[in-house]
C-alpha cells in the first residue's frame, strides 16, 4: 500500500495505549488496563492492534503510553515485533488530542506529510481484508488534506457509542464522505432510529491523516493544546528505549479527546463506512457478544462449571467458579475480586469502581499481581505487622540495590538461583535455600541464570508499604 505524498513515504501506525478500561473491571485495572490482556485471542489486544500495522507498507509503530506501563508494553511488543517502535511516554493522562499531537510532532521531524493511522490499542477488528481495503481509501482521502475516520456500520442500537452522520460524498475517493455531524451517545429510541435511517456510523475512534494537516488544525482550533505538547515534546529526553516528554509542560496540556479537539470542528473531516466486524470491547457484554459460545450460549473461560445457566459470560482466573440456574449475567473472579452483574447492566461496572475509588479501595486500580521490569510479585498473607509475597525474576532480572528503614525480609528460594547483595557481601542462594535480610541494610536481587527464579517473601515489621523502598541504584531509571 503505498500513497501519493511527494515523498512517498509509508504509513506509520500509531497507537494509543493510555486509557483503563474500568468498565472491564475486576481484570481491566489502572496497574493493567484492558490493552494489556488476552481478551480476544492468545495476544493482549494492544499486541493484536500493532500486528494489523505489520506489513510492507506501514513503518514501525509509534506507541503511545502511560508511564507506567512502559515495561509491560515494551516486554508485548518484543514478543510479536521484529522492529523496533518509537514509545512515546505520556507522564500523565491528558486524553487522545495530546498523544495525538506529540505522535505527530514525532512523525513531523522527519516527513510532515507522512500520514499517521491512529488507533486505540484495545479494539477488536475481525476482518482484517476489508481493513486494508479501507485504509487504501483512507490514505487516499488523507492525501488530499483530509482527516478521515472510519464509521462502522451499526448492527444494533447501541447507546453505548457515539455516532458519525455521513455527508456529501467526497470528490476524488469513492466510498468517502464529508462529515455532517457527530452524534453523542443516543438514548435507545433515537439510537434506533440511527440505524433504520442507515446514514448514521459508529465512531470507531480511528483517524487516518497527514502530520502536517492534523498539527495545523491543531493550531487552528486547539492551540493551547498544541502549543503545550510542543513544549513537553521540546524538552523531551531518551530513557532506554523510551522518548519521555517533559512532565512540568506536559501537566500544562488541556485534557481534551481528539473528536472535542477537533474532529467535531475541523472543516476538512471525512468517514469512511465500512463493516469491519468491530468492538471497542468496552464493557463485559461487549466481549460475550464477539465471542465463541457453548451450546449454551454461554461464554466459559477457565475453571468454570455451569448448570442450567445460558447466555452468560463467566472467566475465572484461579479458582473452580460455578454457576447455576441463571441466565444472561456476567461472572468474573480474579485472586481478590468477584463481580456479578446482569449483562444488561454492563455499563454500570464504571460505577462500581468509581464508588471503590470514593472509598480508597486499592482494588478499584490495582491488582494483588505487581508487574515491574525484572518480572512481578504478587501477595498472598497481609496481617498488620507481616505479609507474605511470591517473587518472580525473569533471566537476568536484577532489582534496584535499595534498603527499608521499617521492615526486615526474609527470602526463600523455591525455583532457579538467586543472586543477592547484603551489605558488603554476595550470596548465590540456591533452591531450598534461604536468607535474612535486617531492616536497614542494603540488599538487592538478582536472577544471574537462565530460568525464572522464585522465592517466597516474608515481610515483618511496624510498615509494610511499598513507599518504604529507598532506591540507591537501579538497572531501569525508575526514580
Amino acid at each position: 500500500m503505498a500513497h501519493d505524498s511527494k515523498k512517498g513515504g509509508k504509513i506509520v501506525p500509531v497507537v494509543l495505549s493510555g486509557g483503563t478500561g474500568s468498565r472491564l473491571w475486576p481484570m481491566s485495572r489502572a496497574s493493567f488496563p484492558k490493552q494489556l490482556w488476552s481478551l480476544v485471542s492468545e495476544r493482549s489486544m494492544l499486541q493484536e492492534t500493532v500486528l494489523r500495522g505489520c506489513s510492507a507498507a506501514f513503518t514501525a509503530p509509534v506507541i503511545v503510553c502511560n508511564e507506567e506501563h512502559r515495561f509491560l508494553i515494551a516486554e508485548q511488543l518484543r514478543e510479536v515485533m521484529t522492529e523496533k517502535p518509537s514509545i512515546l511516554l505520556e507522564p500523565l493522562g491528558r486524553n487522545s488530542a495530546p498523544a495525538i499531537t506529540a505522535a505527530a510532532l514525532l512523525v513531523a521531524q522527519s516527513d510532515p506529510q507522512a500520514v499517521l493511522w491512529m488507533m486505540p490499542a484495545d479494539a477488536d477488528i475481525k476482518n482484517q481484508t476489508a481493513l486494508m481495503q479501507v485504509m487504501e481509501k483512507a490514505v487516499q482521502t488523507a492525501d488530499l488534506g483530509r482527516i478521515v475516520t472510519f464509521g462502522m456500520t451499526p448492527t444494533r442500537p447501541e447507546t453505548g457509542y457515539g455516532y458519525i452522520e455521513k455527508g456529501a460524498p467526497l470528490t476524488g475517493v469513492e466510498g468517502a464522505y464529508v462529515i455532517r455531524a457527530f452524534r453523542e451517545k443516543p438514548a435507545p429510541d433515537v439510537a434506533q432510529a440511527f440505524v433504520e435511517d442507515g446514514g448514521y456510523f459508529w465512531n470507531s475512534g480511528m483517524f487516518v491523516f497527514r502530520a502536517d494537516v492534523l498539527l495545523a488544525e491543531m493550531a487552528k482550533h486547539a492551540p493551547a493544546v498544541l502549543e503545550h505538547v510542543q513544549a513537553a515534546f521540546e524538552k523531551r529526553t531518551t530513557d532506554l528505549d523510551f522518548i519521555r516528554l517533559d512532565k512540568d509542560a506536559f501537566a500544562q496540556v488541556p485534557d481534551i479527546s481528539i473528536d472535542y479537539a477537533i474532529a467535531e470542528k475541523t472543516d476538512v473531516s471525512a468517514v469512511i463506512p465500512a463493516d469491519l466486524g468491530w468492538s471497542d470491547v468496552g464493557s463485559w457484554d461487549a466481549l460475550w457478544d464477539i465471542s465463541v459460545k457453548d451450546a449454551q450460549n454461554n461464554v466459559l473461560i477457565g475453571d468454570v462449571l455451569t448448570e442450567d445457566a445460558h447466555g452468560c459470560y463467566v472467566r475465572s482466573e484461579n479458582i473452580l467458579t460455578a454457576v447455576s440456574g441463571l441466565d444472561d449475567v456476567v461472572v468474573v473472579v480474579t485472586s481478590d475480586a468477584v463481580l456479578v452483574t446482569h449483562k444488561n447492566r454492563a455499563q454500570d461496572v464504571k460505577t462500581l469502581v468509581d464508588r471503590l475509588k470514593r472509598e480508597g479501595r486499592a482494588e478499584a486500580s490495582v491488582h494483588q499481581r505487581c508487574y515491574r521490569p525484572w518480572g512481578f510479585y504478587e501477595g498472598l498473607i497481609c496481617n498488620d505487622r507481616f505479609q507474605v509475597k511470591r517473587i518472580v525474576v525473569n533471566p537476568g532480572g536484577k532489582l534496584s540495590l535499595q534498603k527499608h528503614f521499617h521492615r526486615s525480609e526474609h527470602w526463600v528460594v523455591v525455583g532457579g538461583v538467586a543472586m543477592v547483595t547484603r551489605d558488603e557481601d554476595e550470596f548465590l542462594v540456591r533452591e531450598n535455600e534461604s536468607i535474612y535480610l535486617p531492616q536497614g541494610c542494603v540488599h538487592r536481587l538478582e536472577n544471574p541464570g537462565k530460568i525464572p527464579l522464585t522465592l517466597i517473601e516474608v515481610q515483618s515489621g511496624a510498615y509494610l508499604g511499598e513507599d518504604d523502598i529507598i532506591r540507591l541504584e537501579d538497572s531501569y531509571n525508575r526514580n
